[in-house]
């Protein structure tokens, strides 16, 4: 399939940097205008560079994402609030994804009086931390384990999302823009998110107000294609204007938040 060779490439150039075409064509055999399509997706994303013969991994994306344990300590009571007012949004039944963010993990304690919830995640923080709640049932995604988010990525997160009915999604962004839509610094993670808000099932964004107007390296959806976005506070008035204009659902502490489908 196509984007499972577009993914393999990726892996591919996170540890060796660079491809030849050549390289490419005879580890898929497949032809050289189907690599090349393959390029166009991945130049299109920002992922990768030409050069000549081959490809190879964008200077950007090498760049080191700041550790988990430091985006862990900014903003925690915030973080708090948000994860709060989306635990409100889950009810007894339901099959939810957590996906891996230092917001979205906050959401666990918040569920504990849930009955029969299934939880489905790809954050090793979020399979700890449900381990302590027998009454929910947790699906780990596995994959391989990318350290800088303690999360697992690659091809098999994606074969392991298509099996699944999903109530509820719940999304995490190192930040936003009305220009750039929802952001994130990984191309692997940015992959299964995109993955995610091509499905079905309510999707909401969980962003505390310091990751507005930020453009992380790759955008995985525009906030048109939200249901909720969750903050600590009111953002300016034009996100407010753009979330009514698209039907997207703004969500704070006051009002009291309710749940929202799109037609």
């Amino acid at each position: 399939m196509k984007i499972n060779r577009i993914n393999n490439i990726q892996e591919m150039l996170e540890n060796e940097t660079s491809l030849s075409i050549n390289d490419l064509c005879d580890h898929f055999d497949v032809s050289k205008n189907t690599i090349r399509r393959d390029i166009a997706e991945l130049e299109k994303r920002g992922i990768i560079e030409k050069v000549y013969g081959g490809i190879t991994l964008k200077q950007s994306a090498l760049a080191a994402p700041e550790p988990f344990a430091s985006r862990e300590m900014k903003n925690s009571l915030q973080k708090q609030k948000i994860a709060r007012i989306a635990a409100t949004l889950v009810n007894d039944g339901d099959v939810i994804y957590i996906d891996s963010g230092t917001t979205t993990m906050h959401m666990v304690p918040f569920l504990a009086n849930r009955k029969h919830l299934t939880i489905v995640t790809a954050s090793v923080y979020v399979i700890n931390a449900a381990t302590a709640y027998p009454n929910f049932n947790v699906i780990a995604t596995g994959g391989s384990l990318y350290l800088p988010s303690k999360a697992f990525v690659g091809t098999s997160v994606l074969r392991c999302l298509q099996n699944y009915n999903l109530s509820k999604i719940f999304l995490a962004s190192t930040g936003i823009s009305l220009e750039s839509g929802a952001t994130n610094v990984s191309p692997l993670e940015s992959e299964i998110k995109r993955c995610l808000v091509q499905k079905t099932s309510q999707k909401f964004l969980l962003v505390d107000a310091s990751k507005i107007d930020v453009a992380s390296l790759m955008t995985y959806c525009q906030l048109s294609e939200l249901d909720s976005v969750i903050m600590d506070k009111l953002p300016p008035q034009k996100y407010r204007d753009y979330f009514t204009e698209n039907n997207v659902q703004l969500l704070t502490e006051n009002p009291e938040p309710t749940p929202r489908t799109k037609k």
